[in-house]
């Protein structure tokens, strides 16, 4: 399968100003190897057949002659590949002359696109020679030769590369840089790949501003933009041009390269990825409705190009030219690791303390574990109490031992309620629950569901009662993970008054803990929250085996780690349980060079076990997802029935787990 992906090149070669026939060679060279690696598309710097820097040499007859004969060359030489190869090059047509994109496949030259917007400032004079592409001109045909039959010229032309879904449109340098790109109207008609054949000269700060203009323009358009620039071998008389390759995707770089080194970027587009942000925003449709609304029927006339290609086999491949990130939730660098968990706890906060202040809480009721949600919940809470300049003591941190609780997680809620400066309260709920049981009617040998849920419930309703008791809330510990598994009581650590951990998966709840260890003063608060992170997962609902944690959560539901992989692919992306295990298997499977080398390893059969019990638990638990108590979006992925997620509580799951099932 090609689960929706599409691979793309950008493309320095070296060259000789004004040498059509050495051009043609190295570029034909350089698309023969691309295609060889796979790509489905490569892309070649603006004007690459005979050199941006010509200056007046574009006006003489036997350049222009001499281009058009080494287009015919690269695509005869070729027509052998499965690639769409788009080269630069200058084209006369009644009595103008344009800076050009041609796209050759299979021998043929399928279309030209010439440039929109033509540079004449500072150091370019494009003007002097090149004309502008018609404006508002339906699609026209053109001559390279004699020996060439009818091309489609014009700007709206779009070429659809195979099933698989990928829409591709041509700009060329300038057009990127001006205010109104010609991409954005290519992205409204359909397009969800840009290619730019470009001569960008090199200045102090342009690489930046240029990543910056590729990822943004990606991230608007949802599309996938592939950067081809002008190599060193131009003409260094008044400017130096750098080979600065760039394919960026939804506001993200793919792949580029060094500056000032001739090479071949290469990177897989996830055209499903593109097409389900296009879906999920739908103001994207309310734009392609009102430019089509907006237009005359000579703009909104567009020409597909449908390319015949093979669809690639990403099961059978070896390579991959894509990180898949394994912790989607958590930056992979350190610094803007740090800073997320400084935004995310701000945010965090910030939603608290309006609650508070607007209810004029006198108190928070945390039920303090000494795991790591609850942790993450004091801590949260006591930020939000300085910024309403509240006294910590109004903090009831309430801990409540039951019989799985270890003297660790006890000794550890102590500790972090005293550092913290909150009030701290025990309440023993074992006569309590065991009075339940006998009004039940459970025998307490019998450790069961119910033994596990009337402690939390038990403890539920202790907290409530002394929110009441205080004037306050009773703060929700309970995370994203946990709420897309359902991994929590209904009615017990389920529900709260307002839920800070609600859109935190787990894998970030660790780094926040983390983060704000590290930002400890108090050597003895830095070592608790150290202890904590130490701890296994686990709720502590059945006794504690030789004093130690016996009910360890990830050997139960499985790895977080994997979870929140599952979560943030299926939820934010609609992907499909298939490309999901594909991705996992990439991220999981076995260290690759784009992948995070930290992350842990798990087998193929434990990935799609796990994938199995989650979509199992994800479509059985939504009914505790419908009724989940408020708690403030930090994050792109979240479960709120009042905000990103609204699923019906008896969604059948077979289609679902039909397609794990037969996965191999």
């Amino acid at each position: 399968m090609n689960y929706g992906f599409f691979r793309a090149a950008a493309a320095s070669v070296e060259l000789k100003v004004a040498d059509p026939e050495f051009n043609s060679t190295k570029i034909i060279a350089a698309a023969k190897e691309a295609d060889k690696n796979g790509a489905r598309l490569v892309v070649f710097p603006e004007l690459c057949v005979t050199g941006y820097t010509c200056g007046d040499l574009f006006l003489q007859e036997s350049l222009l002659r001499a281009a058009a004969e080494a287009c015919e060359k690269i695509a005869a030489a070729t027509k052998t590949l499965d690639a769409i190869i788009a080269i630069g090059l200058p084209v006369k047509k009644d009595g103008a002359l344009y800076n050009a994109a041609a796209a050759l496949h299979k021998g043929k030259v399928l279309a030209l696109v010439p440039k929109t917007f033509i540079p004449n400032y500072s150091e370019f004079y494009e003007r002097r020679h090149f004309s502008p592409a018609p404006l508002f001109e339906k699609n026209q045909t053109i001559y390279l030769s004699d020996k060439n039959s009818a091309v489609p010229f014009g700007t709206n032309i779009i070429l659809r590369a195979g099933n698989g879904g990928a829409k591709i449109a041509f700009e060329i340098c300038e057009d990127l840089w001006a205010p109104n790109p010609p991409s954005a109207r290519h992205a409204l008609k359909g397009a969800n790949i840009v290619a730019n054949l470009s001569a960008s000269n090199e200045i102090i700060g342009k690489a930046e501003y240029r990543r910056l203009l590729t990822k943004s323009t990606s991230a608007r358009l949802f599309c996938a933009y592939i950067y081809a620039d002008a190599s060193q071998d131009e003409s260094s008389q008044d400017m130096v041009f750098a080979g600065h390759n760039l394919i960026c995707e939804n506001g993200k770089i793919l792949a580029q390269s060094e500056l000032f080194q001739t090479k071949t970027v290469c990177a897989d587009i996830d055209i499903g990825l593109l097409e389900a942000e296009r879906t999920r925003t739908t103001t994207f449709g309310q734009c392609q409705a009102r430019e089509k609304g907006a237009s005359s029927c000579a703009e909104n006339s567009c020409l597909e190009i449908f390319v015949e290609q093979k669809e690639r086999d990403y099961d059978k491949a070896r390579d991959f030219f894509r990180a898949v990130d394994a912790r989607p939730f958590v930056p992979q660098d350190t610094e803007e690791r740090g800073e997320r968990c400084r935004e995310v706890i701000t945010l965090q906060a910030q939603g608290l303390a309006k609650r508070l202040r607007h209810i004029n809480a006198k108190s928070a009721v945390i039920g303090l574990s000494g795991g790591l949600d609850s942790t993450l919940a004091l801590l949260v809470t006591c930020r939000a109490f300085d910024l309403c300049k509240l006294d910590r003591k109004g903090i009831l941190a309430v801990t409540m031992p039951g019989f799985g609780t270890t003297d660790r997680t006890y000794q550890n809620a102590l500790a972090l309620a005293k550092e913290a400066g909150a009030t701290l309260k025990e309440v023993s709920i074992a006569a309590a629950v065991r009075q339940h049981f006998c009004d039940i009617g459970h025998n307490e040998s019998v450790r069961d569901v119910t033994y596990e849920n009337s402690q939390a419930r038990e403890r539920t309703q202790i907290l409530m009662d002394l929110a009441n008791k205080t004037g306050g809330i009773v703060i929700g510990t309970g995370d994203l993970s946990e709420l897309a598994l359902g991994w929590c009581t209904y009615n017990g650590d389920h529900m709260s008054m307002y839920g800070v951990n609600a859109s935190i998966p787990k894998t970030l709840v660790r780094h926040l803990v983390q983060w704000e260890a590290n930002c400890a003063q108090s050597p003895k608060f830095k070592a608790s929250l150290l202890d904590v992170l130490n701890t296994p997962v686990s709720p502590e609902l059945l006794p504690p085996t030789d004093g130690k944690i016996s009910q360890k959560t990830e050997e139960l539901v499985g790895p977080y780690e994997l979870h929140d992989f599952f979560l943030y692919n299926m939820v934010r992306y609609g992907f499909s349980p298939a490309k999901i295990y594909f991705l996992a298997k990439k991220a999981f499977a076995a260290p690759q060079p784009l992948q995070d080398q930290k992350a842990p390893r798990f087998t193929n059969a434990q990935i799609k076990k796990w994938l199995e019990t989650f979509y199992r638990r994800f479509f059985s638990q939504q009914f505790k997802r419908s009724c989940m108590p408020d708690g403030a979006k930090v994050g792109t992925v979240c479960l709120s029935p009042r905000g990103d997620w609204r699923m019906p509580s008896d969604a059948s799951r077979d289609l679902w787990l039909k397609e794990v099932e037969a996965l191999k």
